[in-house]
């Protein structure tokens, strides 16, 4: 029997989508029309975000249903179903300075049908997954897939003089705009071999700029982590050129929002971490305490979920007190008294929802400035450009939700898009988020 012969694409595609979830449509499309292999793709992912948490209630046979799948995956979870339905077997994390959801390195785990629950379940024990209740050990596993993750951090890269902030964001805004001049060929399109040779230019250590080459080598050629040099080493253990691989990009990684600070008061968010706080295992942890702290942790879930769900019915001062009398749950009394001083019928399903992201670690929150935002553009572009060719593009937006902010998001997806087609010569953009919100997506394969 012959093996489905791979294609390529004319043009690198580029989906853009609006929430994160809704690339797993695009990669499937890709899978069935051959231009991803339909096992072990490996992916770089951008994003403040990692992503990589399960349906917690979902049947791991569920994967094998595209339809009900798509319908069941979320923004923090759409990963790990690739995984375990033996598509995807490589992921790069790479998250900026500010998010530290999962320790730095790599994370060799496996993915699997929890034989007890009928779940999927994951063998690490990184705070991230014992947070969610998401670890069991291998032995409980069945149909199993390995999973590599690397976990890389991504600094700005520095600026190559010393000036004025001004003059900072002026010298990289000069650089966008030299971009969008870019020859053009005949058909309008960016002639992206110049461009690709204006941008190197561009990056080099210019002349009568104060001459700091030293500052400019020590962001490209240092060891150190979060440096380009370090990115690119990292990334090139983990592809191999005659791969296929997906480019993910979220948006959010470039300036990000905890929009829930921004629907709490500080002292009801101090409430919720209080309420939802996770008590770890330890680094240490034999078996028996990390199957306790996960029983632990689910128990506590299981009640908070409960009391929200009960306080949707009825938030009356009996059912506070009931709830308030569990071990752990005494600050729920002012949690409640404080959401209906300003809201008298607080929406509890989002409360919960909340307090779900304060286990470990917050959800990140930091708006970049501008200049910022530039720095990071370029230090993407610095990694890629020694990096093979991806075979598809997706793209997050995250604003609508507001983790990536709404005033920032087309400023940062214009440069972004500027910089793949400087790297990778003419796109086929696929702006899937301007369908209408009723709309679905068709995922079946189509010719290239």
């Amino acid at each position: 029997m012959s093996v489905p012969t791979k294609r390529l694409y004319e043009e690198l595609p580029v989906r853009i989508v609006e929430d994160h979830h809704d690339v797993v449509c695009h990669i499937y499309r890709a899978i069935a029309s051959r231009h991803l292999p339909a096992k072990n793709i490996k992916m770089v992912h951008l994003d403040s975000h990692p992503d990589l948490l399960i349906p917690v209630n979902m049947s791991a046979d569920t994967v094998f249903d595209k339809e009900k799948l798509f319908s069941e995956l979320s923004i923090e979870n759409w990963i790990m179903p690739m995984v375990y339905a033996g598509h995807m077997s490589s992921v790069a994390w790479l998250h900026p300075y500010w998010s530290q959801q999962i320790r730095e390195g790599e994370h060799r785990m496996v993915v699997g049908r929890d034989s007890s629950t009928t779940t999927i379940r994951v063998t690490s024990t990184d705070n991230y997954f014992l947070s969610d209740g998401l670890y069991v050990c291998e032995e409980q596993l069945e149909n199993s897939k390995p999973l590599r993750l690397n976990v890389v951090k991504v600094n700005p890269v520095k600026p190559t003089y010393t000036s004025s902030p001004e003059k900072k964001t002026e010298d990289i805004q000069h650089w966008f705009s030299k971009r969008r001049r870019t020859e053009t060929n005949p058909d309008g399109k960016a002639n992206c071999s110049q461009a690709l040779s204006t941008t190197t230019d561009s990056l080099q250590p210019g002349e009568g700029r104060d001459g700091n080459k030293e500052q400019w080598r020590h962001d490209v050629d240092a060891e150190e982590e979060g440096s380009t040099n370090y990115i690119v080493k990292t990334i090139s253990e983990f592809l191999i050129a005659t791969e296929s691989y997906i480019l993910d990009i979220d948006l959010d990684f470039f300036s990000c929002k905890n929009p829930f600070k921004e629907l709490y008061t500080q002292e009801e968010y101090a409430i919720l971490k209080e309420l939802y706080a996770f008590r770890g295992a330890g680094p240490d942890a034999d078996k028996e305490e990390l199957d306790e702290c996960v029983d632990r942790r689910i128990h506590q879930l299981e009640d908070l979920e409960a009391a929200f769900a009960d306080l949707l019915e009825d938030d009356s001062e009996d059912t506070v007190a009931r709830w308030a009398n569990n071990p752990g749950m005494a600050s729920l009394t002012g949690l409640v008294f404080s959401l209906k001083s300003r809201n008298p019928s607080p929406d509890y399903e989002m409360v919960h929802q909340a307090g779900l992201t304060c286990d470990s670690s917050e959800l990140p929150h930091h708006i970049s400035t501008d200049e910022e935002i530039d720095r990071l553009i370029l230090a993407v572009q610095l990694f890629l450009t020694p990096l093979p060719k991806p075979t598809l593009v997706t793209m997050s937006r995250s604003s609508l939700d507001e983790y990536c902010p709404v005033e920032q998001v087309d400023s940062v997806q214009n440069k972004i898009l500027v910089v793949l087609e400087a790297l990778y010569g003419p796109l086929d953009i696929h702006k899937d988020y301007e369908n209408n919100s009723t709309e679905t997506v068709d995922c079946q394969p189509q010719s290239s």
